[in-house]
């Protein structure tokens, strides 16, 4: 038993309505692993919520506020896509803590790898503004925390949601102990994500985009994954590797126009293990 999957209830108290990113699908992930019987060969993990400090490793203390005043009054829209409830700004810092609470996790030997199934999710989220379903970084805030906690400085992540990860670039542009890297369809929201967005000052070189067109397969993601992230990985020497895994980029989702095969997930996740 070497994997774990954080996951609590409290995660489907962010209502969003008929919004995509809905409560509905970690209901259905949920179901599936039981199903499959996934969740007996794996450990659970509680997560509890990340404090405003860890918040605020990353994100502006004045964007902290307004995304707390806004639940607190009810809740409301933080840009056209994403929809705050009277309880998202509690659970958004329970998924900041399952992120967390995995780290820990790692860290302390208990576990080599661990599936954090949280929402809100964050990667679109930059210091100072939620967007595209996205209210806090969740992964930066773990990079961060390994930073700050561990004092790690090799932390690689891996992006593979079929959207680009501005927030996530953003925060670490121009931070040498993060390599970023990112397969997304391009163009598409947010429209960030090209090939010459490489990193600013002592972070030139730490962020890598591979920009892919729609209609993309997995033969196409296997050779970014071979060939570009793991010739810089293996140079890079990652000493801890978060991946943020949207499967946007499947086949079958309506929202984008990628063509990833479900086994084709489990093929990238073996390349970045390895």
């Amino acid at each position: 038993m070497n994997t774990g999957i954080v996951y609590h209830e409290d995660y489907l108290r962010h209502n969003t309505g008929y919004h995509p990113e809905r409560a509905e699908r970690l209901i259905s992930l949920m179901r599936k692993l039981a199903e499959a019987g996934i969740t007996e060969r794996t450990k659970g993990i509680t997560p509890g919520r990340a404090s405003t400090e860890q918040i605020a490793y990353v994100h502006t203390d004045g964007y902290i506020k307004k995304v707390e005043a806004l639940c607190h009054g009810g809740g409301g829209m933080l840009d056209p896509d994403t929809p705050l409830c009277s309880d998202t700004y509690e659970i958004a810092l329970l998924s900041a803590g399952g992120v967390i609470k995995a780290v820990d996790e790692v860290m302390a030997n208990n576990l080599k790898q661990i599936f954090a199934l949280i929402r809100p999710p964050g990667h679109h989220a930059t210091r100072d503004r939620g967007m595209g379903f996205c209210i806090f970084n969740n992964v930066a805030i773990a990079a961060e925390h390994l930073k700050r906690n561990y004092n790690l400085n090799h932390i690689l992540i891996v992006d593979l949601d079929v959207h680009h990860g501005n927030g996530t670039q953003d925060i670490f542009f121009e931070d040498p102990t993060v390599l970023y890297f990112s397969i997304h369809q391009y163009p598409h929201y947010p429209g960030t994500g090209w090939i010459d967005e490489v990193g600013k000052g002592k972070g030139e070189g730490f962020t890598v985009n591979v920009p892919f067109p729609a209609g993309t397969d997995d033969a196409g993601y296997l050779g970014a994954l071979h060939n570009i992230l793991l010739p810089i990985a293996m140079d890079f020497k990652p000493e801890f590797v978060l991946v943020s895994l949207g499967f946007d980029a499947h086949l079958a989702d309506p929202l984008a126009a990628m063509k990833v095969s479900s086994s084709g997930f489990g093929l990238f996740t073996d390349v970045i293990k390895r």
